[in-house]
């Protein structure tokens, strides 16, 4: 506890003596780059940054532009890159859940936020039969996305697909381990054991009323393994959030 204590204090002491301000800039395409209106009054006169302040730039698919600031104006803000790294925090693995979205919105939003920061690669709302919420607006979404990829200094921004029918999702193809996660007083394995470490891995979360029977029956048929999430009855964003950790954990070390 100690030792792990020493670690943390000394990476939040790493992290005050040299703090990052991430900007998401998908179109980056030179080295000298202007941030949106929005994100140069966030740059200039929020965070107070002045010429020659370092700020870094990625572009959501694993590149870090670290860069400079040239011109400190409030309305376009532009910077010259003076170092990339290439493939930034690249696993060797990737994470795609499909849920449910929870009837209170915030609860998916939450999720998402999480989810982001501790690391995945592609989220779907998923629209079942016992579904209470039926619609969901992508842009909002995606951009609880953008602002937790900021936040947790990513090089991937997760995709943010549209709602799909549970049907029509598990049609898809999918080269990887397959699991659908439900409640039920039948045996079925933890995720953390049958999950086999540096493999893709494809989740699905169901609803607060959970998957239809035959919904279970469906995805069993399209190659879905059923896994358990261990014994506590969770919220499905609870849930989504566990099955991402589970996976993450796997992977480490």
């Amino acid at each position: 506890m100690g030792k792990l204590f020493s670690i943390f204090y000394l990476v939040k002491l790493n992290y005050k003596k040299n703090p990052m301000h991430l900007f998401y800039t998908p179109d980056i395409a030179s080295d000298i780059y202007t941030l949106e209106e929005q994100e140069s009054k966030h740059c200039i006169r929020v965070l107070r940054l002045k010429i020659g302040d370092e700020i870094t730039l990625t572009d959501g698919i694993g590149n870090m532009y670290f860069s400079k600031i040239i011109e400190a104006h409030p309305k376009r803000c532009t910077v010259e890159v003076v170092e990339v790294k290439k493939g930034y925090g690249k696993r060797s693995f990737t994470i795609h859940i499909a849920v449910a979205p929870t009837k209170n919105i915030a609860r998916t939003e939450w999720f998402i936020e999480k989810a982001t920061e501790i690391g995945i690669d592609k989220i779907t709302p998923l629209i079942c039969e016992h579904s209470e919420r039926k619609t969901t607006k992508t842009e909002r979404l995606a951009k609880v996305v953008t602002s937790a990829v900021k936040q947790s200094l990513k090089a991937y921004h997760p995709v943010m697909n549209n709602s799909i029918d549970f049907k029509k999702f598990i049609e898809q193809k999918f080269e990887g381990e397959k699991f659908i996660a439900y409640c039920s007083d039948e045996y079925r394995g933890s995720l953390k054991n049958i999950y086999r470490k540096g493999e893709d891995a494809l989740i699905l979360i169901g609803p607060e009323g959970d998957f239809s029977p035959a919904e279970v029956d469906l995805a069993i048929k399209h190659g879905f393994m059923p896994v358990s999430l261990g014994h506590s009855r969770l919220r499905t964003e609870t849930a989504a959030l566990y099955a991402c950790c589970v996976v993450n954990l796997r992977n480490e070390g």
